[in-house]
């Protein structure tokens, strides 16, 4: 697993980020940026080149899942892993999230081994 890639969080809440920026931290990763919701999101895309991008599904202003949607819309994010790490988890929402092109789907409450393993795989498809 390459750990060199940064990492874009977003969370609009400030535990859930640095609770995950924590599991990733004790993965190895070192470069995390973070971002409230998916408008801050796409701002951070902008300006870094980012290899990993994990997110919350329900944020104000920019969903989750909009959020996905105009990653994949972008030349340079099309293939990017995207792991959503979220509460919901209906049937719909994960058909609905692998239709706009998620790469995995972790539900809320994390566990740091079910959060690394679903890393692992995304991370060897690209």
């Amino acid at each position: 697993m390459n750990t060199n890639v940064e990492v874009l969080v977003v969370d609009d809440l400030t535990h859930m980020r640095r609770l995950v920026k924590t599991m990733l931290k004790n993965l190895g990763f070192r470069s995390i940026h973070e971002a409230g919701d998916g408008k801050e999101a796409l701002e951070v895309l902008e300006s870094k080149n980012i290899g990993l991008i994990v997110s919350d599904w329900n944020m104000p202003n920019m969903t989750g899942i909009e959020f996905l949607r105009q990653v994949r819309s972008m030349e340079k994010y099309r293939d990017t892993p995207f792991l959503m790490v979220t509460a919901e988890a209906t049937k719909e929402n994960i058909i609905e999230a692998i239709g706009a092109g998620v790469s995995n789907y972790v539900v809320k409450p994390v566990q740091a081994d079910i959060f690394e393993s679903k890393l692992r795989l995304i991370l060897k498809k690209n």
